[in-house]
């Protein structure tokens, strides 16, 4: 009877733990085939550069997929994609662009049909362009100016919801945090130049900031219009903007990111200026990307670079 018992124990543990086993294997299928399901719906965005990326992330939250083409601290003006590029592209829902002249290579893609125009999103098409000084093309850098850069964040966030109609509400109330904040920087900055004695912004480097300059009322120039190739001013220019400086009382000469301050410290060592860099948000750094800085946050400090330019 002692036997019978411990053999009759044996097997009642031996149920219950294939029980036991049967449930844990049944509970990680469940648990595989909601996240496989998970993983299906979550979107996928691919991003020429870091704009559409940082507005698409803002609208969507951490439920994403989402990459940008261009490499942190990469120059977007050289961009080439790959044919990795491309794939990542054909497999994205969507793909958010800037247009103009640096993402040439994206129209023709979609022109050669190797990317469907309806999974596509170019953000020059939600905003009035304009002329770049002295040149025929529209200017591409319209998220400079925070004003456009919240149109383009609820062009976004309406695309998004037409392709994941189940998550409208959840892109809408993200879009809503983020345009608030921009607001918030868009009245910032114009209270510091309604408030500042200047109202003019020098660069010993390229000028990307037309639809800012002129959204904010304030005359600038420039060693270079736009983004221009070139890397050396002529004799001419850093004396017109040296006597310039001088004559205007100019105590700050700019630069932009990812940008050599050689040009711009040789312009503010003749006016004993010193130089700041004025973030156009062309690209980060790979220690800003991964430390998650955002538009928002690029804005806020041009924020204070203003109140010392403009002093």
């Amino acid at each position: 009877m002692v036997r019978a018992s411990a053999q009759a124990k044996k097997r009642i543990a031996r149920i219950i733990y294939g029980t036991i086993i049967c449930i844990l294997l049944i509970a990680a299928g469940f648990l595989i085939i909601n996240f496989a399901s998970q993983k299906e719906t979550m979107p996928k965005v691919i991003a020429s550069n870091f704009v559409g990326y940082d507005f698409a992330r803002a609208v969507i939250g951490d439920d994403t997929e989402i990459a940008m083409l261009l490499k942190p601290g990469g120059e977007i003006h050289d961009f080439e994609p790959t044919p990795e590029d491309v794939i990542k592209i054909k497999n994205a829902d969507l793909f958010i662009y800037v247009g103009g002249e640096s993402d040439e290579w994206a129209q023709e893609l979609l022109e050669d049909n190797e990317i469907p125009v309806s999974k596509t999103l170019r953000l020059m098409d939600y905003v009035e362009t304009k002329k770049e000084a002295g040149e025929d093309e529209d200017d591409e850098h319209i998220w400079t100016s925070p004003v456009n850069a919240i149109k383009l964040v609820d062009a976004i966030r309406s695309r998004l919801s037409e392709i994941y109609p189940d998550k409208a509400e959840q892109f809408a109330a993200n879009a809503v945090s983020y345009t608030d904040r921009l607001t918030e920087i868009d009245a910032r900055i114009r209270q510091v130049v309604a408030e500042s004695p200047k109202k003019e912004l020098i660069f010993g480097d390229r000028f990307p900031f037309q639809y800012f300059v002129d959204e904010y009322g304030l005359d600038y120039s420039a060693a270079f219009p736009g983004c221009a190739e070139q890397t050396e001013a002529s004799a001419n220019t850093i004396a017109f903007l040296v006597d310039k400086a001088r004559k205007d009382g100019i105590n700050v000469i700019m630069k932009i990111e990812l940008s050599s301050d050689q040009l711009a410290k040789t312009i503010a060592d003749e006016v004993g200026a010193k130089v700041l860099t004025l973030n156009s948000a062309h690209n980060i750094s790979r220690e800003d990307f991964e430390a998650g800085v955002t538009y928002a946050d690029i804005m806020e400090g041009n924020v204070e670079v203003l109140k010392e330019a403009l002093k």
